[in-house]
């Protein structure tokens, strides 16, 4: 699930206690993978009965759902057994949830009154079907936790279309805290101090 958006993956390996979640913004190679079986082999020897191990869609190419399940059956053999699940569009559907109908009436009458707020502004113009701004063409969305209309020329600049993600994904800052959790062996890097001419910039 996610296409080439590592976010679904991301967020159910922290609440999950993934041990490692593979995904397309993020390139992995064989050494990571092995790292990781190597990690599992140690922690089933210290008496851990379970491990988990996520990959998205689209993360790799060559690097299949298939050929990790694979690499874990013939590399933990001794040690572990492995089990692949691929869930696919099976979480999709149901009844939607009190949240979900509450967002879906939000968002459906925040664009009623935006399209009834563009036509009586285009009724008081000489031609009430031009669009010409940029505030014309939108796409409602939720930007830090408020619905916001944002234009679609905005939108472009911001966009890798060829994969259908964002440029930036705030969400890429929490992939560390997954190897935290998994106690994996890593060197962990904290940002530095801002200085005091960093702080007066912020004024």
């Amino acid at each position: 699930m996610g296409g080439y958006c590592g976010y679904l993956a991301t967020l159910a390996g922290l609440a999950g206690g993934a041990d490692a979640a593979h995904i397309f913004e993020e390139p992995f190679s064989i050494k990571q993978l092995m790292d990781d079986v190597i990690h599992m082999q140690a922690k089933m020897a210290e008496g851990v009965q379970r491990g988990l191990i996520l990959r998205n869609e689209y993360a790799n190419s060559n690097y299949t759902t298939d050929f990790i399940y694979r690499l874990y059956c013939e590399e933990g053999k001794d040690v572990f057994s492995s089990r692949m699940n691929v869930l696919g569009h099976m979480q999709q559907g149901g009844s939607p949830s009190p949240f979900d109908r509450n967002v879906a009436t939000k968002m459906a009458s925040k664009a009623a009154e935006w399209l009834i707020s563009r036509l009586k502004e285009g009724s008081k113009t000489d031609n009430p079907n031009a669009c010409s701004e940029p505030e014309t063409a939108v796409l409602l969305g939720l930007v830090r936790r408020q619905y916001r209309f944002t234009p679609v020329q905005t939108l472009k600049s911001i966009t890798d279309f060829k994969h259908r993600i964002p440029t930036h994904q705030w969400w890429l800052k929490l992939r560390p805290l997954l190897r935290i959790l998994a106690k994996h062996d890593s060197t962990y890097e904290a940002e530095a101090e801002p200085t005091v001419c960093e702080w007066e910039d912020y004024d």
